[in-house]
């Protein structure tokens, strides 16, 4: 039995107001103001007065609800798995795809790992795994405690064309070495487009193994690094030693 055949409409009016990730695409809330349909996690805040319920996309179309651009309840969902691990850096927090590492995290708390992780990925089920992930686990705390160390695990990031090039380039950038914004823009052929790199490295969603601590200002400067630039200045200085 699915969740959508047993739960009655006040359980999930409660989902909905605890926006319970778990019961996403189990249900579909419509929402006769707006005229959109939504998951049980989406933000929206209708009145209760102004709700429906409907056991599945199809159903809530049927009755002329179209699709929450916020939450995209009619894309499909896929399973990430997440898990944290301490480091000689604090915690990190590694989700897997089916395909590979979609994601590695640094900082200090975990539930605040937790909830950029469910920023990030909205529209994404997310399970909890740390014993599925063990071998990953180590192997990424083992990266971020030697980064010039090769590690063997597939990846699944997800950008636009320029990021994953750039993140390309940052991976070809030597352990020990570093690279200005401007070296980085030419050695993908776009010598123009020092600012995009910046941009791509501060979205780059696997710390420490897609580099982009490396990547310096053209005086040598440390710059930022979005996981906190003393993280940044560690790594370098293990990296030359």
């Amino acid at each position: 039995m699915t969740a959508s055949q047993y739960l009655t409409d006040d359980a999930r009016w409660e989902a909905m107001r605890r926006r319970d990730r778990d019961l996403d695409g189990d249900f579909f809330i419509a929402v006769r103001t707006t005229g959109v349909y939504c998951l049980a996690s989406c933000a929206g805040r209708p009145l209760r007065k102004n709700v429906e319920f409907h056991d599945t996309r199809e159903s809530a179309r049927a009755a002329g609800f179209r699709a929450c651009l916020r939450c995209k309840p009619d894309q499909p969902r896929e399973t990430l798995r997440y898990a944290t691990v301490p480091t000689g850096l604090g915690l990190a927090l590694v989700a897997r795809s089916h395909a590979g590492l979609r994601l590695v995290t640094l900082g200090d708390d975990q539930d605040a790992l937790v909830r950029d992780l469910e920023r990030r990925f909205r529209s994404a089920r997310l399970t909890p795994d740390p014993d599925g992930l063990a071998a990953d686990l180590k192997a990424v705390a083992a990266q971020v405690d030697h980064p010039d160390a090769k590690l063997d695990l597939p990846l699944d990031a997800q950008g636009t064309d320029l990021q994953k090039a750039v993140w390309a380039a940052l991976r070809a950038i030597p352990a020990g070495t570093t690279a200005s914004y401007a070296e980085v823009a030419r050695r993908i052929g776009r010598p123009t487009a020092a600012r995009a790199v910046a941009q791509a490295c501060g979205a780059n969603p696997l710390a420490v193994i897609t580099p982009c601590h490396r990547v310096v200002r053209a005086d040598g400067g440390l710059s930022g690094y979005r996981w906190g630039v003393e993280r940044k200045r560690a790594l370098l200085a293990r990296e030359a030693a």
